[in-house]
């Protein structure tokens, strides 16, 4: 009895430490200020657990007995676990890392979107006006947000601030508006079937910023693939060029044997019948002048360019490129499919994505002073690919007397520095002459505002200086097919087309990278039939199966 009454005092100082810890804590929880007062609880509670702890250890030794140190080790180990899930949490919150698994990358933008968002050179806003906030278009907008502090959004309830509706002019629920200082633009309208749309809101970024009016003429008169619908058409990349800012035109070179002066690219796709020589010479003074040609030059076709494509050291090969890597996907060895690219702007994020040219020729490239060249498209090496000579042969084997090994080159980029008499201003440094890589001239860089290494002594350079060319471009593809309706859209064939057609305009401000790609419909369709089929199968046999099942068990068991 003694022995127990000389213990029950402490008991009680034990109850009285965490007593007054906790009222310091609550009382700087509910406060929301650790001042004077919790402290003035906590540190004595704090105190008297600690003291209570060390006196009973060293009266009764359990600090050595197997009970406390499992228990310690226990309590030591819960804690660890909740310091590690602490860290994480706070990392995760600091450095966020996500992975999108969907097929179309539905979750993440395009790199063609992140790399303008990081690249704006002043403040952007988008303005929501609507009551209701849609959780998969903020998180678009929140996906722009992470890419860069300069790109805000804020949702508006039109009936609450009439003043911001007034200024932009706001006439329905769901407008979509983006600002940058005093420009403004409509994004789109918003409603029950239409979402925010990446592709829209990107295009609008481009246009803010002064990426508009580019003239980009399309060839006619040859047999080219037309502009509007239909077979063969090339619909799907002109409503592309056009939502990128470009303006599209046709353009015949018999009527008046001249590139007009306002063209930034001129494309040939996929020509079939012969030019005439005042045409190919009009072409070539385009590109002596500082010009940028397209060139999508199909077998079995031959346009007579032979002489302006010699200039620049490209001669087209008579056969055709085989792939048998492609019947594995289902596309037939005569349509390779490409997963190799090189080095250069227009194929900088492919990696290692996909894209597939029906009917393809080899492209050979010889050395020409003054000319850069760059492999775009490479096949897969022999025995994969190979160029074959027999085109009437319906089944394709490899010659070694007549067909080419592989890997075969399907497009090429090519640049040539003008010469210095065409340019009132001294001409730049001449550009590293490897051609793994073509890299832009000083005036085409990045950063247009900033002078020439090479005008030094006028370091606000005129309009004149700015929009002088200082080399052509030129980029030849031996196929066609990948950028007309039906195939445009396919893995990076667009993508391909609209690179090269922005490199070649020599817009080089502009991001040329992967474009946003817009979802793609999963729903099924099912008839009266199925979707009976599909009721009866859930809601009777499935239940009626399991029911049995149990049963059988329940008669086995027993």
């Amino acid at each position: 009895m003694k022995k127990i009454t000389k213990k029950q005092p402490w008991k009680y100082l034990l109850w009285l430490g965490p007593f007054l810890f906790m009222v310091g804590f609550t009382a700087g929880l509910v406060s929301g200020s650790w001042g004077l007062l919790p402290l003035a609880f906590m540190i004595p509670g704090i105190a008297i657990i600690v003291f209570w702890v060390v006196w009973q250890s060293q009266q009764s030794r359990w600090w050595t007995s197997r009970s406390t140190q499992a228990g310690t080790n226990a309590l030591v180990a819960t804690l660890a676990i909740l310091v590690i899930l602490g860290l994480i949490n706070f990392l995760s919150v600091r450095y966020q890392l996500r992975q999108d698994f969907t097929e179309t990358q539905l979750f993440t933008l395009a790199p063609q979107s992140q790399e303008l968002v990081r690249r704006l050179s002043q403040p952007v806003k988008v303005w929501v006006f609507d009551v209701t906030q849609n959780p998969q278009d903020r998180q678009l907008l929140e996906n722009y947000q992470r890419q860069s502090s300069k790109f805000q959004f804020e949702y508006v309830d039109p009936q609450t601030r009439p003043g911001i509706v007034e200024k932009f002019g706001v006439k329905n629920y769901g407008e979509v508006y983006i600002e940058s200082g005093n420009k403004r633009q409509l994004v789109q309208s918003l409603n029950v079937n239409e979402r925010l749309s990446e592709i829209r809101l990107t295009s609008r970024l481009l246009q803010l910023f002064g990426f508009t009016a580019i003239k980009a003429y399309f060839l006619q008169g040859h047999g080219e693939h037309p502009l509007t619908g239909g077979e063969g058409g090339i619909s799907e990349a002109v409503q592309e060029l056009s939502d990128k800012g470009y303006t599209v035109e046709p353009l015949n070179l018999v009527e008046k044997p001249q590139v007009p002066e306002d063209a930034a690219v001129v494309i040939v796709a996929g020509a079939k019948s012969r030019l005439f020589d005042a045409e190919v010479k009009a072409l070539q003074n385009y590109l002596n002048r500082g010009g940028n040609l397209l060139l999508m030059i199909d077998p079995d076709t031959d346009p007579k360019l032979s002489s302006l494509l010699q200039e620049w050291g490209v001669r087209l090969d008579n056969r055709l490129a085989v792939d048998v890597s492609g019947t594995n996907v289902g596309l037939g060895p005569a349509a390779p499919v490409i997963n190799e690219y090189g080095q250069h702007p227009i194929t900088k994020d492919f990696r290692n994505n996909i894209s597939f040219y029906r009917l393809a020729r080899p492209i050979e490239i010889s050395s020409v002073p003054g000319v850069q060249s760059t492999p775009l498209l490479q096949t897969k090496p022999y025995p994969n690919s190979w160029a074959e000579s027999d085109l009437q042969s319906e089944k394709l084997e490899f010659n070694p007397d007549k067909d080419l090994k592989g890997p075969l080159t399907l497009g090429v980029a090519l640049t040539r520095k003008l010469p210095a008499t065409s340019n009132p201003t001294p001409s730049p440094l001449p550009s590293p002459t490897t051609q793994s890589q073509v890299i832009p001239s000083p005036t085409t860089a990045t950063t247009p505002s900033l002078p020439s290494p090479t005008t030094q002594a006028t370091p606000t350079p005129t309009a004149e200086d700015k929009s002088t060319p200082k080399e052509s471009r030129l980029v030849v593809f031996g196929n066609s097919a990948f950028a007309t309706d039906g195939m445009f859209q396919d893995y990076l064939n667009g993508d391909v087309f609209l690179n090269s057609v922005t490199w070649l305009s020599q817009q080089d401000q502009q991001p040329l990278s992967i474009r946003p790609k817009e979802p793609k419909n999963r729903r099924i369709t099912l008839s009266t039939s199925q979707a009976n089929a599909l009721t009866l199968s859930s809601l009777v046999f499935l239940p009626v199966l399991g029911f049995l099942a149990a049963a059988f068990i329940w008669w086995r068991r027993r």
